[in-house]
């Protein structure tokens, strides 16, 4: 009678283990855990880094906006081609890039936020400038943001041969504004322009007429970034 009623509660005890809860019943219905994957700082290991992961954090999660009156210097990173000693010397070369810094200049002070433009001089910038060279300098002569631009130009392939007909340039500039104060890039802009034109009368040969019809294109593409940068300062 003994081993009977053992063998009852055993087979009772084993249907509970192997059958479970009934969730149709009254149990509740189990749960499906997932881990968290949201990616919130980098995965990269990156020891060169001068940011850290904290700071970053600190300015995409930030809010930023440039002083109302602004103080500017402008500086020109010069392609390797005109760093050659040919085009420094050349007068017309010279002529071109007083050109190219007078326009921005008139750019510059169509801004009313705009109080001072000056150009940062080549003594107090290294021949490779680095960005914390550029933002030291611009420290020294009391700027609040640096216009750092980048000019290249050149005639398209099929011209090059210089027949009687038309020369065809390009020219694209590209611009960044730096913020002194924060090291922050508020605005950056490419722009690719182009000009074609004949040989004029006055010039005496073609290689002059390509440096006037080269010189155009740049110009019209400072025009166009002059426009952007307007429109990005006329938002306080």
């Amino acid at each position: 009678m003994r081993n009977l009623l053992y063998l009852m509660l055993f087979l009772a005890l084993t249907s509970c283990a192997v059958g479970g809860p009934s969730y149709g019943q009254g149990y509740p219905a189990p749960v499906n855990y997932q881990a968290d994957s949201s990616i919130t700082q980098s995965l990269f290991n990156d020891r060169a880094s001068t940011i850290s992961e904290e700071n970053i954090k600190k300015i995409l999660d930030g809010n930023y906006s440039l002083p109302n009156n602004l103080r500017v210097s402008l500086v020109k990173l010069e392609s390797t081609q005109s760093q050659q000693g040919y085009y420094r010397n050349n007068e017309q070369y010279l002529k071109s890039q007083q050109e190219y810094l007078d326009l921005f200049t008139a750019k510059f002070k169509a801004s009313n936020r705009v109080t001072k433009i000056s150009k940062i001089p080549e003594l107090l910038i290294s021949h490779n400038p680095t960005f914390t060279n550029i933002r030291e300098a611009a420290v020294r002569t009391q700027s609040d943001i640096v216009v750092i631009y980048s000019i290249n130009s050149d005639l398209y392939a099929r011209y090059k041969l210089f027949s009687k007909s038309d020369i065809k340039a390009f020219a694209t500039t590209q611009l960044i504004i730096l913020d002194v104060r924060t090291g922050l890039i508020p605005f950056s802009t490419i722009v690719t322009k182009e000009f074609q034109s004949k040989r004029e009368k006055n010039e005496l040969n073609e290689a002059e007429a390509a440096n006037r019809i080269k010189n155009k294109a740049i110009l019209l593409t400072i025009e166009e970034i002059g426009q952007r940068i307007n429109a990005f300062l006329a938002k306080k």
